[in-house]
């Protein structure tokens, strides 16, 4: 088990999300034919022939907003897929997604990035532990390296 809290969207995020994304866009489902995509609603892969959505996210203007910090230049969005229904949301223990490299991005309270890491495959937990033995570390994203995308944010246990 994790001692790490891996986030998934949230259930209201993505009903926002499955009507207007973050750039103002109407969600336009498809059948993922072949599978694979990873949906940050439920932190797997799609099965082939699910429905899903490819939206805009931004993950860190959604946590300032809640938390009252201006995240200045770091606020991006980039895409998501997540399915295009609700789902029952993230089941199963480990970190999601940890077959592949992966960059940690560790943000402060106020929202500015202190610093990323590669990190290998099956490495995750010792990333997270590594970035929350900092104290200045709010929390971490977790982005594919060959892209960039956001995949799910963590916190401390």
């Amino acid at each position: 088990m994790t001692a790490h809290l891996v986030h998934a969207i949230g259930p209201a995020v993505l009903k926002e999300l499955r009507s207007t994304d973050d750039a103002g866009r109407r969600m336009v489902p498809v059948t993922d034919d072949e599978g694979g995509a990873p949906l940050r609603c439920c932190l797997r892969r799609s099965r082939p022939g699910e429905r899903v959505a490819l939206v805009s996210y931004a993950p860190l203007r959604r946590w300032a907003a809640g938390t009252g910090v201006d995240p200045g230049a770091y606020d991006e969005q980039g895409p998501v897929f997540v399915h295009a229904e609700e789902c029952d949301g993230p089941a199963g223990d480990g970190p999601p997604f940890d077959g592949a490299h992966r960059v940690v991005r560790r943000y402060s309270a106020e929202g500015r990035i202190l610093g990323g890491r590669l990190v290998e495959p099956g490495d995750l937990e010792a990333a997270f532990a590594q970035a929350f033995a900092d104290p200045a570390v709010e929390f971490v994203q977790v982005r594919a390296v060959e892209y960039g995308c956001f995949l799910y944010e963590v916190r401390g246990g």
